[in-house]
């Protein structure tokens, strides 16, 4: 099969776009044909080999074999199934997370059938479903699962027209709550459309300037910090974090010990139950995907350099299969 392979960690020409043995799948596992898949800074990160963290688990000076084909989130059709498997059948559509085994940027990839899978939304297209992977399950668990946003409260979307931020605006609208998206001034258009009420341009406006301003504040790309957004929170607000060490683990715990501002930080990697409700806010009319670019596999190179500038609003998509 045809895959994006990169042998050791560095810019984007190390990914390589050439014919690898497809996967079989085992007895519980589904065999993919994928048609889409992303690139995200999820898959930046670990083609870079940014941090210690991330080298001990993907290999310490290069990339081990296993990790070696990136792509988190995948769109397509079942095309084999094991010999027990019982949720899908031959032909469905869907799409899944494939987690800290990637495996994404290639024609084919196993997933076992009680993993993060599930059938794709109706309506949508193979390279739409792929952009609801991620971000709006991981909006899902720090909005409803963590933080327990409600109707009423103001929060505070820290980089709104990104994956994740776009699905945060959508999801935190549809609560009911006050929301105030902080990006470039270029996005603006975009994130009042989802559904923000205001919107702050970091370039010309800090949004933590007001004392108790926000119930939450959701720094969905790092570019925050506790110190700063707890200018802003009311009390018993939480800030919301998606990148950071080991150490937010323990600032977590200790500002829900001790703190009447709280820091939450974790990380969504199950979302087998999430998936599901991510196609009923579909249906609903609650959530849409938002896509920047869309690539053919052979360019994930320019991908990957689009999604290093930091300026892409929403999904980059790559387009894997007919």
């Amino acid at each position: 099969m045809k895959a994006a392979v990169y042998d050791r960690y560095g810019s984007p020409e190390v990914l390589e776009v050439r014919a690898i043995p497809a996967p079989e799948p085992r007895d519980h596992e589904v065999r993919i044909a994928i048609r889409a898949t992303t690139a995200t800074a999820a898959c930046q990160m670990m083609r870079r080999g940014d941090t210690l963290t991330a080298r001990l688990v993907l290999g310490l000076f290069r990339p081990r074999r296993r990790f070696r084909v990136l792509g988190i989130e995948i769109a397509g059709t079942v095309e084999r199934v094991g010999r027990r498997v019982t949720r899908f059948r031959s032909g469905d559509r869907v799409f899944g997370f494939t987690g800290f085994a990637a495996g994404g940027y290639a024609e084919y990839v196993c997933l076992p059938e009680h993993g993060s899978i599930a059938h794709a939304p109706e309506g949508l297209s193979h390279e739409e479903a792929c952009s609801l992977v991620d971000g709006p399950t991981t909006a899902l668990y720090f909005l409803r699962d963590r933080a327990r946003l409600r109707a009423g409260e103001r929060i505070a979307v820290v980089g709104a027209s990104g994956s994740i931020g776009t699905a945060a605006v959508q999801l935190a609208r549809h609560v009911g709550a006050e929301v105030t998206a902080v990006c470039s001034g270029r996005n603006a258009e975009l994130v009042r459309s989802l559904g923000a009420h205001h919107v702050v341009d970091y370039a010309r406006e800090d949004y933590a300037a007001r004392a108790d301003a926000y119930h939450v504040v959701f720094d969905t790309v790092g570019a925050s910090s506790f110190s700063r957004a707890r200018r802003c929170l009311s009390r018993g607000g939480r800030y919301l974090v998606t990148v950071g060490g080991p150490e937010l683990y323990l600032l977590d715990a200790w500002s829900r010990a001790f703190g009447s501002k709280k820091l939450v930080f974790g990380m969504s990697v199950n979302k087998k139950a999430a998936l599901p409700v991510v196609s009923d806010l579909v249906a609903r009319g609650a959530l849409r995907p938002v896509i920047d670019r869309r690539y053919p596999l052979e360019a994930i190179a320019d991908a990957h350099r689009y999604v290093e500038t930091g300026r892409k609003r929403g999904n980059v998509v790559i387009d894997v299969g007919a």
